[in-house]
C-alpha cells in the first residue's frame, strides 16, 4: 500500500488519522537513531579510531543488506576489542543527544497511560541511562563484555541470549503485551532500521523516525523531517 503525505515530511498508510493515543497501552522504542541521535557502536569506534570499518557494517545492517544482524554485530564488536571503558563515558557525555521531539512524544505517551519500553540492539550502558533519563518502564539491550577496564569485543550471555536482534525485539514486545494482558494491536512500535521491522509489523501502529528506505516503505507513519513529536500530528492526545 503506497503512503500518503499527510503533511510535509509526514507520511501515513493503512489508517485514517487521528488515532487516539489512549487506545494504545504500550509503546516500544528502538534507541540508536530513534530516541538518540547516534549509533552508539559507531561512536565508540570513532573514539577508538576504527569508525570507518564499523560504521560501514552498521549502515549495511540497518539497510537490511546484512540479513543476519547477530553476525553483523559480532563482526563490529570484534573490531572494538581492547577499547578502554572510558570511551563509553566519553560517548555518553560528549556525543549522545536525544533526538528532537523525543521528550515531548514520550511525555504524551506517559500522560495517556501507556507503558513505555526501550528495546535496543545497542548496549545497556547507554539504554539504562536513557531509561532513567526519560522515565521509561522497561528496557532490554545487549551487555558489553569488559575486563581490566577494556572491552573484550564480546557480549555477555543473558537468560534470553546475548544479542537483541529483530526476532528478540518482536519477542519482547509480544511477551510484555501478554504480561500486560493486552493484544499486540494495542502496542505502538517506533524504529528506523531493518531490525525494527518485526516488532513494527506486529504492533497496532508502527512509527518510523527518519527511517531507512525498507522501513519507510512499510511503516504506518513515517517521519522524514522534523522531530519525533510530529507523530502527535496523527495521534489525538
Amino acid at each position: 500500500m503506497p503512503a500518503t503525505e499527510f503533511l510535509p515530511g509526514l507520511f501515513i498508510r493503512g489508517f485514517e488519522p487521528p488515532a487516539r493515543l489512549a487506545d494504545y497501552k504500550l509503546v516500544a522504542f528502538d534507541m540508536d537513531s530513534t530516541l538518540i541521535s547516534i549509533e552508539c557502536i559507531d561512536e565508540i569506534a570513532r573514539a577508538a579510531g576504527r569508525y570507518d570499518e564499523v560504521a560501514a557494517i552498521t549502515e549495511a545492517a540497518m539497510r537490511g543488506e546484512i540479513p543476519d544482524y547477530k553476525e553483523s554485530l559480532r563482526r563490529r564488536m570484534a573490531l572494538l576489542a581492547g577499547v578502554p571503558e572510558a570511551a563509553l563515558h566519553q560517548v555518553y557525555e560528549q556525543r549522545l543527544q536525544l533526538n528532537p521531539g523525543v521528550e515531548a512524544f514520550v511525555a504524551a505517551c506517559q500522560a495517556a497511560g501507556l507503558k513505555t519500553m526501550l528495546v535496543s540492539g545497542g548496549f545497556s550502558f547507554f539504554s539504562e541511562r536513557i531509561r532513567h533519563r526519560l522515565g521509561l518502564d522497561f528496557a532490554r539491550a545487549n551487555s558489553l563484555g569488559i575486563a581490566g577496564g577494556r572491552l573484550t569485543g564480546t557480549l555477555l550471555e543473558r537468560p534470553w541470549g546475548d544479542i537483541v536482534d529483530g526476532a528478540e525485539k518482536l519477542r519482547v514486545l509480544l511477551e510484555v503485551a501478554e504480561l500486560m494482558g493486552i493484544e499486540p494491536s494495542q502496542a505502538i512500535a517506533v524504529g528506523d532500521g531493518a531490525n525494527d521491522l518485526p516488532m513494527m509489523r506486529a504492533a497496532g501502529l508502527s512509527i518510523a523516525y527518519h527511517p531507512k528506505p525498507a522501513v519507510a516503505e512499510q511503516a504506518m507513519v513515517a517521519i522524514t523531517s522534523g522531530g519525533l513529536d510530529r507523530a502527535l500530528d496523527v495521534l489525538r492526545t
